[in-house]
């Protein structure tokens, strides 16, 4: 189960660390060409969703590796699954079906990291 978890959790954290790094460090003109939401969402939102995502990346890594508050891996997972969500709903509300998959993938991912946490952690 650690093996599964490690995969997991660290495909999703090196995801959300470049997404949410995006998100943080860029501007709304260089995010508009891979995120055509950013200009219907306020830009401080947009920083948030980003710090939110780094900090489930670290979440997910971090208490598990160095052994402190463990649980917390759990908690970032199920955050994580709260941040796909809101995106689902964002897409949704505009009429952008497509768009859907890789929330409903990287969703499915989360909860897999979750219940992986509860199992190992």
């Amino acid at each position: 189960m650690q093996v599964a978890y490690w995969i997991v959790a660290g495909l999703l954290a090196l995801f959300y660390a470049y997404a949410g790094g995006k998100k943080v460090l860029q501007g709304q003109e260089e995010l508009r060409p891979m995120m055509a939401w950013v200009d219907t969402v306020p830009m401080p939102l947009v920083k948030l969703i980003g710090t939110l995502e780094v900090l489930g990346a670290i979440g997910l890594v971090l208490p598990p590796l160095t052994g402190i508050a463990a649980g917390l891996a759990v908690a970032a997972a199920v955050g994580l699954v709260a941040v796909q969500i809101g995106g689902m709903a964002l897409h949704l509300s505009r009429g952008e079906v497509r768009e859907t998959g890789l929330n409903i993938t990287l969703l499915v991912l989360a909860g897999v990291a979750a219940w992986l946490g509860t199992v190992w952690v």
